[in-house]
C-alpha cells in the first residue's frame, strides 16, 4: 500500500481503488474548512469517466439558494496507486486527491488533499448513520487530523 510522510506520520492511501466504482455522485457529510467552500450547502461531486480516461469532477452546492458549480479534471497520479489522484480546475493550479479510507461497497470514502488540513468525508447518499459516521471520526482522530474542525454542511436537497 501506498504511504505519504506529511505532519506526523503516514497516512495510507486506498492504492486498490476500482476507478469505475469509485464513479457517480457523491454527498459531502463532513469536511475541514475550506474558503472556497464557506457558506455552502446541500454540497455533491459527480465524477464521469472522459474519452481521454480522465476523470470529470463536477462538485456542486448552494449559497443562499443560489448553485454554485465548479468543473475540474482529475487523473491517477501513480498506476500502482489508484487512490492517489490530482485535480486541477484551474489552470495551472492542481491539487491531490488522495482517497484514504473507503467502504468496501463504496459508501462512502474519506479524502484528503496533501496535508491535514484538506478532509472530505464523502457519503453515496445525502445523509450517513451514525455508528459509520462515528467510526470514521474515529479513524481520523487516531490519524491525528482536527475533528473539533469538522464542518457538516446541510444536505436537505433532493
Amino acid at each position: 500500500m501506498k504511504t505519504f510522510k506529511k505532519d506526523n506520520g503516514s497516512i495510507p492511501i486506498v492504492c486498490d481503488l476500482d476507478l469505475k466504482r469509485y464513479l457517480g455522485n457523491w454527498f459531502e457529510i463532513g469536511r475541514l474548512p475550506l474558503r472556497s467552500e464557506k457558506g455552502l450547502e446541500n454540497i455533491r461531486a459527480i465524477y464521469n469517466l472522459k474519452k481521454n480516461g480522465e476523470i470529470e469532477v463536477i462538485n456542486s452546492g448552494y449559497k443562499k439558494g443560489k448553485k454554485k458549480e465548479i468543473r475540474g479534471s482529475a487523473w491517477v497520479s501513480d498506476e500502482r496507486c489508484k487512490g492517489s489522484l490530482v485535480v486541477r480546475f484551474f489552470w495551472p493550479f492542481k491539487s491531490e486527491y488522495n482517497v484514504i479510507k473507503l467502504d468496501k461497497n463504496y459508501r462512502y470514502a474519506v479524502v484528503m488533499g496533501n496535508t491535514k488540513d484538506n478532509l472530505w468525508i464523502l457519503s453515496r447518499t445525502p445523509h450517513m448513520d451514525d455508528k459509520t459516521y462515528g467510526e470514521i471520526i474515529d479513524f481520523l482522530y487516531d490519524k491525528d487530523f482536527d475533528i473539533k474542525k469538522i464542518i457538516n454542511p446541510i444536505q436537505d436537497k433532493k
